[in-house]
């Protein structure tokens, strides 16, 4: 397990201890230390006990409510409660019920096969029977090092990795965020993906933590999307790119505006420049937030509005990958997190080389309970404080990131290492706003003389098919060629996991099928 370094106190968190002390008052200064949100959750219950805190449909809990249900199911023992239900009050009830004094809990993707998940339900329970016994008060955050959450990143077969985290890690990120993305009194956030996914979870917590509305949908379509903006004054949205390119563009091409609108929180993939000016038109008034970060790690960087088109001047990046096109920058540091850039051997690397991306921060969670594959989270050979999942990029001499490509999707061809994005950017215009003629990506499939070869799918946009097919095809020839596709495929509609991310083992699926979805187009 990674050695993680010693909290930080917020500056915040700071003069509520100091008030607290000055009154005497050394249980409220533990409380403010522990918690990552129920003991916030006490607080609003009190403070605001009508508002709205959960909304899901035509279903909804006031924060009164929520302490109440929540109180009623903890237990406060340091167990596991395994979460496996479809998206409503009820799993957010849950959720704040399991962690509770020392409870952990570990929401299940109501999506996946149930066979999957009544295998991830028997290895938690093993794994949390080798914990020692603990009891502690069900209503309140448990210390601040414990560990609250068993939460899940795919592997590369089989059962999902899990990976634990403590409260402490969700205290420091969630003072931060709400900062950073300007989360006010009358903040009502709509989060339109899978509730149990991580970034929806956290948006709960943190509207909980801020005594702010949090909304879902008890299953995604981009009507239900804006029918919930209209209908639950939402402020804010928080989501995957994909999603916000649906509802931005049903919102424009049906007439229904953002309405209250005011902040868009984008993550789980990189943003492309069509649909954030698509975004632009569809709510032009609205700010436009998006983060890097990863489950293991949390925030790692952000950038916001116009920051995100910015590119480092041509022969940054990485020259021997022969990229003609450079990556965009996924911002600066998020807030409480420091950037390095580093090789294979732990050497951090000047501005301009790639190499794997690290984080030092107070939100780095404590390792795997289980699904250790080597492949994923690690800390730098050098030091036990700065962390990885290996995805590769490189800072400029702006102190901006850029991300070259997850390394999850890197395909090696002939011996060369390519990354998908890489190829996607080149394809589709290289972030000159001409993706609108619309999207590609890109997978390796097996080739028994290269190992795997490049291959693209397309999804029609602004321009036919064939004509988006023959603009791809001549931007290809100015690549090396092992960075062009030997195969392209029309597809029928993006391959989306159920978080609403870019699938390409889906993606490798229908093409293996040979069926309607990916039908083969040169």
């Amino acid at each position: 397990m990674p050695v993680r370094k010693p909290a930080r106190v917020s500056g915040q968190a700071f003069l509520f201890a100091w008030a607290a002390l000055r009154r005497g008052d050394l249980a409220e200064t533990f409380t403010m230390k522990a918690m990552p949100f129920i003991n916030q959750l006490q607080h609003w219950a009190t403070a605001r006990p009508d508002r709205a805190a959960v909304v899901v449909g035509e279903q909804s809990l006031t924060f009164a409510q929520l302490r109440e249900r929540s109180a009623a199911l903890a237990s406060g023992n340091c167990t596991v409660t395994i979460i496996d239900a479809p998206a409503g009050p009820d799993l957010a009830v849950e959720f704040c019920a399991a962690i509770g004094g020392h409870g952990i809990a570990a929401v299940l993707d109501a999506t996946w096969p149930a066979e999957l998940r009544a295998s991830i339900a028997d290895q938690a329970q093993a794994w949390a029977a080798a914990l020692p016994p603990s009891n502690g008060s069900g209503v309140a955050d448990g210390p601040p090092e414990s560990t609250f959450l068993l939460g899940f990143s795919s592997g590369t077969s089989g059962l999902p990795k899990a990976f634990t985290r403590s409260r402490e890690s969700w205290r420091e990120s969630l003072e931060q965020s709400v900062a950073y993305f300007g989360v006010t009194e009358e903040t009502v956030t709509l989060a339109p993906g899978p509730m149990a996914a991580s970034m929806n979870l956290y948006a709960l917590a943190e509207a909980i933590h801020s005594g702010t509305t949090f909304v879902s949908l008890p299953s995604f379509s981009p009507d239900a999307g804006l029918a919930s903006i209209k209908r639950d004054a939402v402020t804010r949205l928080v989501l995957v790119p994909s999603v916000l390119g649906m509802l931005a563009g049903r919102g424009l091409d049906t007439g229904q505006g953002p309405g209250a609108l005011t902040s868009i929180v984008c993550a789980g993939s990189a943003l492309p420049e069509a649909i954030l000016e698509q975004a632009r038109r569809w709510a032009p008034n609205t700010r436009i937030d998006h983060y890097y970060g990863a489950s293991e790690l949390g925030f790692v960087a952000a950038t916001r509005n116009a920051d995100s088109q910015r590119r480092v001047s041509a022969g940054a990046g990485d020259s021997a990958a022969g990229a003609l096109w450079e990556a965009p920058s996924a911002g600066r540091a998020f807030p409480g997190a420091e950037l390095a850039v580093m090789d294979r051997a732990g050497v951090v690397l000047r501005p301009g080389e790639t190499g794997s991306i690290y984080v030092r921060s107070s939100y780095v969670c404590d390792g795997y309970a289980w699904g250790d594959d080597g492949h994923a989270f690690a800390a730098a050979p050098l030091s036990s404080q700065w962390f990885t999942v290996h995805d590769q990029g490189y800072l400029d001499a702006a102190g901006l990131l850029h991300l070259v490509g997850r390394a999850q999707d890197m395909v090696i061809t002939s011996g060369n290492n390519v990354y998908p994005q890489q190829v996607e950017q080149a394809l589709e215009g290289g972030g000159t706003g001409d993706s609108a003629e619309g999207v590609v990506v890109v997978t390796g499939i097996p080739d028994a003389l290269r190992g795997q070869r490049l291959v693209a799918g397309l999804v029609e946009g602004s321009v036919p098919l064939d004509d988006f097919l023959r603009t791809c095809r001549q931007r290809a020839t100015a690549l090396p060629a092992h960075q062009r596709p030997t195969q392209y495929f029309a597809l029928l509609a993006l391959p989306l996991s159920a978080g609403g991310k870019i699938s390409r083992s889906l993606l490798r699926e229908w093409i293996a099928e040979e069926g309607t979805r990916a039908q083969r187009i040169h």
